[in-house]
């Protein structure tokens, strides 16, 4: 954490999820939508939820008390400083990354936002330009660079566990989701899957 004032990242992680709740309200007209669908579904987004609105924010509040460090038992130390840089540079890169990721995904979509595993809605349009031209997940890549960039920036087990956790249940969803999306839009999604990657572009 000697990379930068852990005052100061606090503050611009707060900074950057309030951005990203505008931006949700004012491109899908929505901020909390209500988990519906089977027990994978749900569990998903309800810990997408947890993680974007509890965890960045705890983590935010703790380092602008510097207590993140005394609190978090798994949290590493380091003591070679070119390690440390370079964990501060990536976690904040990626952190970065992530977030314009996300506000990209969210204003490409606009109202045709739905929660993730959710069919298309009758009125629902297939969405492939923006973010969507590089992967079919964008908005799911997108948290899992803000949930790595934040476990380099935290060197937290802890963090890196709720990435792990993450990974999963997303990489479990996607299939569902996926198939939701052929049944509705049959040629066109099949066609628009075998050009793009799920979550990286150019390999997976």
């Amino acid at each position: 954490m000697h990379l930068f004032d852990q005052r100061i990242l606090g503050i611009a992680i707060l900074l950057l999820l309030g951005i990203l709740v505008t931006v949700k309200q004012v491109a899908t007209g929505s901020i909390l939508d209500k988990p519906k669908g089977n027990l994978i579904v749900q569990l998903v987004n309800i810990f997408n939820l947890f993680f974007l609105l509890i965890v960045n924010p705890l983590a935010a509040i703790l380092l602008i008390a510097r207590r993140l460090a005394m609190i978090d038992s798994t949290h590493l130390t380091i003591d070679e400083p070119s390690v440390l840089i370079a964990l501060g540079i990536v976690g904040l890169m990626l952190y970065m990354l992530g977030f314009l990721l996300m506000v990209w995904a969210l204003i490409t979509l606009g109202r045709n936002y739905q929660l993730g595993g959710s069919a298309p809605r009758f009125e629902d349009k297939i969405v492939v330009g923006g973010p969507y031209r590089l992967v079919r997940h964008p908005m799911y890549t997108a948290a899992l660079t803000i949930s790595f960039g934040l476990t380099c920036l935290t060197q937290s087990w802890a963090f890196l566990g709720v990435f792990c956790v993450y990974l999963a249940l997303i990489l479990l969803l996607i299939p569902m989701e996926e198939d939701g999306l052929r049944k509705s839009y049959g040629e066109q999604y099949r066609t628009y899957g075998q050009k793009t990657r799920k979550l990286i572009p150019l390999v997976y």
